[in-house]
């Protein structure tokens, strides 16, 4: 079974043609103020990385579901397929994303998978397809454990579908801020343009999937106040796909490679982006502390 997103993506590309029109004619009429909009290097660049991301997940889809059905055929509950299951699915699933997605910020190989997603100075719905060649390797090591509780393997990938689905809209500059509860309960435009910043303040945090609830009960949560730079602390400029998706790995691997000990060698790996043995590069914790002290 093809998952559920695979299907949205028609809809996706009307979406961004929708928004991509709006903005020229805002721009038309002078109306974009500090918005960007979009570039066309930028925006090829992220269909691309799309494309590969939906190639390589049906590559190795048929592995990652008979590994769900054997765990499934081991669960350790019946928990059904009732409504009650669904709606503990919802719960569960977002809380796993969450996490996830927070390992993905401050695990430096989990971030080699993601940082792609994040290295468009653009914020778009193109944006929202700027996928990962290398994060459908990265999710199932956290997925695992739901069918293992006994959610059914079909129950996992429509509800991962649905939460994806949900995502794609709240990359835009379009929406504003939206009812004070409906900024409370769930991610928005507003919180997940914080996510994409790369103003020290906004750095690894907002990593919600549907529930912004998570960030303000872990501590991860910042509301959208300063103009948000999009990007990454040190861009890379480049609209090459393959360049765009490895830069990161490579630069990793060539840290462990120069490393003069073992303990310098995992830290490249599994330490936060920024980690170095001898302080001398900063990661976003630290970066946070330094503003805090100025």
């Amino acid at each position: 079974m093809l998952p559920l997103v695979y299907f949205a993506f028609p809809i996706f590309l009307l979406l961004l043609y929708m928004e991509r029109a709006r903005f020229r004619a805002l721009s038309s009429a002078a109306g974009v103020g500090s918005m960007r909009g979009y570039f066309g290097p930028d925006t090829r660049a992220s269909l691309m990385m799309g494309v590969g991301n939906v190639l390589i997940g049906l590559a190795i889809g048929g592995a990652v579901g008979a590994g769900y059905f054997w765990l499934y055929e081991h669960r350790l509950f019946e928990i059904g397929t009732g409504l009650w299951a669904w709606v503990l699915l919802f719960f569960t699933e977002d809380c796993l994303y969450y996490w996830w997605h927070r390992a993905s910020h401050e695990v430096r190989f989990l971030w080699a998978a993601h940082e792609n997603h994040h290295s468009s100075q653009y914020f778009n719905y193109s944006t929202a397809l700027r996928q990962s060649y290398t994060t459908p390797f990265t999710v199932p090591l956290f997925y695992w454990v739901l069918p293992l509780l006994g959610f059914h393997p079909l129950m996992v990938l429509t509800q991962i579908s649905i939460s994806l689905i949900y995502q794609f809209w709240i990359h835009t500059e379009l929406v504003g801020k939206l009812p004070r509860w409906f900024e409370f309960v769930f991610n928005t435009p507003s919180h997940h343009r914080v996510h994409h910043g790369a103003n020290v303040e906004y750095l690894d945090r907002n990593h919600a999937g549907i529930l912004i609830l998570w960030d303000r009960l872990f501590g991860t949560f910042e509301p959208e106040r300063a103009p948000v730079v999009y990007g990454l602390t040190k861009n890379i400029e480049t609209f090459n796909p393959l360049r765009i998706a490895f830069h990161e790995w490579a630069a990793m691997f060539r840290a462990m490679a120069q490393a003069d000990s073992w303990r310098a060698r995992l830290g490249y790996c599994f330490e936060p982006p920024g980690w170095s043995p001898d302080g001398s590069t900063l990661t976003a914790d630290q970066l946070r502390a330094s503003l805090a002290t100025k």
